[in-house]
């Protein structure tokens, strides 16, 4: 009985926005990848192929369930997620003078990717144990804070700046939704503008290059400016209809770096021009809006908590990738969901969606249940 009203009330149109999603992203992976398959591009299609296959499966798993049950399990999943951090620090994969991944034979784990679901559920559990209507004050916000910090500096240390400063944005967009008191909203504010120098000063000497590139891309446009220069002359290329499939010239010719992960979306636009391009910001608008409408009808203050949380994760992706590649913001190696290649940061990605739809599922099984 319970499995035939999970089948009734599962979330079909979220569910057929990703499979879309998901058919425009190998299909663009396929060309982006086209261009090196005498390099192992090949090989990058067909492994995102098996990764969509092992998300799809988890997404299932994820829906499965009661979400609450995770909320009881949060700060266990919150511990090993923090040694999984503390495990890349000593025994973590090398890569481009990072040390971000596990190696698993013949796959590699990236811990940080799970970190960012991890915190949504841990924050929503915090949360949402407090209920009531005050606002919080600095008071109530220390546990939260440090819980944040720890992750935080873990993969600052790695060192992967964008996906540290996405916790925050996360964190942040969670703590919005629970109501801040004013006055401790204003502190906060000139608490953080106030670090920036501190930050600057921390930053790395490649890290400053990206931040003035991105302010000056005159300066070094061989150097440090090439990746945004040569992203957007891809983009600006593909005008409004594009130069069609596997005819782009940029990515034909590998003038644009990371074509297959962080700045595949100028490949989009080059070979599939404007209007492609707007088509899929539209739905990843769509997508957003749903998982908001999932957050509003939620049944619990947890779920609804937990729902903001995905739904920010997914939004903060999609505007500082194409801020990213349209020159709009800093380049800090941030992947655009569902669309990057990227086998760890695509599974949990499919896990929050699973949640996503639990969340939705659940709130129809509650209303049914209360109807009986």
């Amino acid at each position: 009985m319970i499995d035939r009203r999970l089948i009734q009330n599962f979330d079909w149109i979220l569910l057929l926005a990703l499979l879309v999603l998901m058919s425009i992203s190998l299909m663009n992976l396929y060309s982006a990848t086209y261009a090196i398959r005498d390099f192992g591009g090949s090989q990058v299609f067909v492994k995102q192929i098996y990764w969509f296959l092992i998300g799809f499966i988890v997404l299932l798993f994820m829906a499965s369930f009661d979400y609450n049950i995770l909320g009881r399990y949060a700060f266990p999943i919150y511990l090993i997620s923090i040694g999984l951090l503390i495990l890349v620090v000593f025994m973590g994969k090398e890569s481009s003078g990072s040390r971000r991944w596990i190696s698993l034979g013949p796959i590699s784990l990236q811990p940080s990717e799970l970190v960012k679901i991890t915190i949504v559920l841990m924050l929503g559990k915090l949360l949402s144990d407090k209920g009531g209507d005050r606002p919080y004050r600095l008071r109530d916000l220390w546990l939260p804070f440090v819980l944040l910090g720890i992750p935080f500096i873990l993969i600052l240390k790695q060192p992967d700046l964008g996906t540290a400063l996405l916790l925050i944005f996360i964190s942040i967009s969670m703590l919005m939704f629970v109501r801040i008191h004013w006055r401790s909203k204003i502190i906060l504010m000139i608490s953080g503008l106030s670090m920036i120098p501190f930050i600057w000063f921390g930053l790395k000497d490649y890290q400053k290059m990206r931040i003035l590139s991105f302010l000056r891309p005159d300066v070094a446009p061989l150097g440090s400016g090439y990746h945004i220069n040569q992203s957007k002359i891809t983009i600006g290329s593909g005008l409004m209809w594009g130069k069609g499939f596997l005819k782009g010239t940029q990515t034909r010719l590998h003038f644009l770096p990371e074509q297959h992960t962080d700045f595949i979306f100028s490949v989009l636009a080059e070979e599939w021009g404007f209007a492609s391009s707007l088509f899929l910001l539209l739905l990843y608008l769509f997508i957003i809006l749903w998982g908001l409408t999932i957050a509003k009808n939620s049944k619990d203050r947890f779920g609804a908590i937990l729902a903001v949380g995905i739904v920010s994760i997914f939004f903060w992706h999609v505007v500082i990738n194409v801020g990213m590649v349209t020159g709009l913001l800093p380049v800090v190696g941030i992947p655009l969901l569902l669309f990057s290649y990227g086998g760890s940061s695509l599974v949990a990605t499919m896990a929050a969606m699973g949640l996503l739809m639990n969340i939705s599922m659940r709130r129809f099984m509650f209303q049914e249940m209360t109807v009986l």
